[in-house]
């Protein structure tokens, strides 16, 4: 259900709606509360295991958070997404830095997992406006092709499966198998 306004919701009154029936958290999208879809079993599984290989790696250079959401612009208008898992570097977002608000600054780091009834061009479209928004990188992840696809502001994406390692020069000493975080999140093969 989208929460529809006689008029569009701007940011601060998108930030200051009531809180959703029960688990539903919402993202302003074109001035519209759009619904998140809720996470499933496996959903959760894999945001889990991305918590920790990040957490492990982060030795403290930032945040990783599970479903923050950020302010951000998408086509010239204000737009807050929930990502899946956040990943934001003390160098965008002080350490000293303690509100209980929306990320207001572009995260290093977006990782999106495709939920039943979303599809890939649906979150290589958002991907795009993440990094249109400037946001650094956006890793999308597909439970079922078992894939991950990183998206890059000035690069094409690149789509890793199986025992390929997963680096990147943004995040110096985090590699990890696709397979791997398949395997941790005891993801059955199909």
């Amino acid at each position: 259900m989208i929460l529809q306004a006689k008029n569009q919701l701007t940011l601060q009154e998108f930030l200051h709606l009531p809180s959703g029936e029960g688990d539903t958290t919402y993202e302003l999208v074109d001035g519209q509360a759009i619904p998140k879809m809720s996470p499933k079993f496996f959903h959760a599984k894999l945001t889990y295991v991305f918590l920790e290989l990040i957490e492990q790696w982060n030795k403290e250079q930032g945040i990783v958070c599970p479903e923050w959401s950020v302010v951000l612009q998408r086509r010239g208008r204000d737009w807050v997404p929930t990502p899946d898992v956040l990943y934001i570097s003390y160098q965008r977002l002080p350490a000293n830095w303690n509100e209980d608000e929306a990320c207001p600054v572009p995260p290093d780091l977006v990782i999106e997992i495709i939920s039943p009834g979303q599809t890939f061009g649906q979150m290589m479209a958002k991907a795009k406006d993440y990094l249109d928004a400037k946001v650094l990188r956006v890793w999308v992840v597909d439970s079922k092709a078992r894939s991950i696809t990183v998206f890059f502001p000035d690069a094409a994406p690149q789509t890793y499966m199986g025992d390929e390692i997963l680096k990147d020069a943004l995040f110096s000493g985090l590699e990890f198998t696709v397979e791997q975080v398949f395997i941790q999140a005891k993801i059955p093969l199909k």
